[in-house]
């Protein structure tokens, strides 16, 4: 061991990526309101959903006309639902750049067997939308969570457009500015830049989607957890807050308190601001070493949420252990918990630099880092 270990700690050393770090002063007694053992067809449990699509609708700015949905299965589920629901009508394009992208492709592919374009781009990039025809449906994730990458903004997506573009924004809605014209379809779970705890996904529908849904029939047999018509027409009740099986009230409750708590901090400017400090924290660090780069190659795609880095130095002849081992080093001392690549990405760290992760314990643990890393390079 080489190195002088760093007095300050992060005095909340959750980084993961999923389920993330809670609110700031977070406790269990906020979720006293929460109406449990009650229907969530009572009325109780109805204004307690109804309240959450309304907060969710005005803290992310969605256009009038757009509807939101809690739906099960979290993200995967809102995925799921929207490809099931709304594929098949028209030519497809599937874009992925990591594992969860992969995913998507493996289903539409292989599962409803749709003759699709595939793009596809290496981790630590994305693809070039210019290629890519909007006159199709699209499916992509606009944050890819294992890579780290991002794509920095909705210029290459036409706003006049024949085909939907359905958008797995799990890791980037709340933190990041969607631009919600150019957008159908967007999933994400309350569990990524919220806190909020898993299970529970949100589909959230444009009136291009809805539209299609009321139009189309599917050729599949489409299970009845994905059901969003009945008769030709939407059931709007689902986006009231009749839902489509049981929620658990006790996550909707803590899902309030985490969109009251980010309504009080600026609303979605605020949560912006916070993971861009984050992911600044970070980048700062990477700036000033030589032997740790971020997983982007372009700095301008690089994610503010989960940033992904890699080791570069010329010593490391056995990266997946050694990253490993640098991840372990810092969990055992408590500074660090969950932040070792995902297993299919390239070997390095993930940090979750959501919007509930507080800049200090960022900035608290780039000189661990620093320090696990040289005492791992004097332990080759």
């Amino acid at each position: 061991m080489t190195g002088t270990t760093p007095a300050l700690r992060p005095a909340n050393p959750r980084f993961s990526s999923g389920p993330c770090a809670k609110i700031p002063n977070y406790s269990l007694d906020m979720l006293a309101d929460a109406p449990l053992g009650r229907s969530h067809r009572a009325a109780v449990g109805k204004s307690k959903l109804a309240e959450a699509i309304e907060l969710t609708t005005e803290i992310l700015g969605l256009p009038e006309g757009y509807r939101v949905g809690i739906v099960p299965g979290s993200d995967t589920g809102a995925v799921e639902m929207a490809m099931w629901s709304l594929l098949g009508a028209r030519g497809v394009e599937m874009l992925a750049w990591e594992s969860f992208g992969e995913g998507w492709v493996t289903d539409v592919v292989k599962q409803l067997k749709l003759d699709a374009v595939v793009r596809k781009a290496p981790y630590g990039e994305i693809v070039d939308f210019a290629q890519v025809d909007f006159d199709k449906d699209v499916v992509f994730t606009w944050n890819g969570t294992t890579s780290g990458v991002r794509l920095p903004n909705g210029d290459a997506i036409p706003s006049a457009r024949a085909g939907l573009t359905i958008c797995d924004a799990t890791s980037a809605a709340f933190a990041m500015d969607l631009p919600w014209g150019k957008l159908d379809v967007v999933t994400f779970s309350w569990q990524k830049v919220l806190g909020g705890e898993g299970a529970h996904g949100v589909i959230v529908l444009s009136p291009r989607a809805v539209e299609r849904l009321e139009t189309y029939t599917p050729a599949w047999p489409m299970p009845k957890i994905f059901r969003m018509t009945k008769g030709g027409k939407l059931i709007e009740g689902i986006f009231k807050g009749e839902t489509i099986n049981t929620p658990s009230m006790l996550a909707v409750e803590d899902y309030l308190v985490s969109l009251k708590w980010a309504k009080s901090i600026g609303g979605l400017k605020g949560l912006i601001a916070r993971a861009d400090a984050n992911a600044a924290a970070v980048a700062d660090f990477v700036a000033a070493h030589d032997w740790i780069e971020n997983l982007a190659i372009d700095p301008v795609t690089a994610s503010t949420t989960s940033v992904c880095l890699k080791f570069v130095d010329a010593r490391i002849t056995d990266g997946a252990a050694f990253a490993k081992a640098v991840a372990k080093r810092l969990e055992k001392e408590g500074v660090a918990l969950d932040i070792g690549a995902y297993r299919d990405a390239p070997p390095g760290l993930r940090i979750w630099c959501g919007s509930t992760v507080e800049t200090a314990d960022v900035a608290a643990l780039m000189p661990w880092i620093d320090w696990a890393f040289q005492a791992e390079i004097a332990a080759l």
